[in-house]
């Protein structure tokens, strides 16, 4: 019996059986998935804006969440290229927090922040 016929029939009998394959994953679901797990790390204090980066098909939105460190929360804004200046400052704590919204796939930006208390600690990620 060839591969292909033993696959069929192994099919068939599963079928039969009453086994079924589980659906894929919804769209928004990996959409998330790969927008987040495509995020980048960064540490208050290492330089004065995060960046620069450049948007791409994972997300839609530019998000950002405190992962670590001793600050209560951090604050960001997203400074695009072409404008020059931030589109407005957003508190970020441990969830995800969309910093800016609808940005084109290929835009450069840099993300301006700071945290609760100068001489706290803190780690970011972005995801974008």
């Amino acid at each position: 019996m060839t591969d292909r016929f033993a696959r069929a029939a192994l099919v068939a009998l599963l079928a039969t059986l009453g086994f079924t394959v589980p659906a894929p994953a919804s769209a928004a679901t990996a959409a998330a998935t790969s927008c987040y797990g495509g995020a980048v790390t960064v540490h208050y204090g290492e330089v004065r804006d995060f960046g620069p980066y450049v948007t791409t098909s994972r997300c839609t939105d530019i998000n950002m969440r405190m992962t670590g460190g001793d600050a209560e929360f951090g604050w960001a804004c997203v400074q695009f290229a072409r404008a020059g200046a931030c589109n407005y400052w957003t508190k970020i704590g441990r969830n995800w927090t969309t910093i800016a919204t609808d940005v084109l796939n290929g835009t450069r930006f840099t993300v301006p922040n700071g945290v609760d208390l100068e001489g706290s600690s803190a780690t970011f990620q972005i995801a974008f």
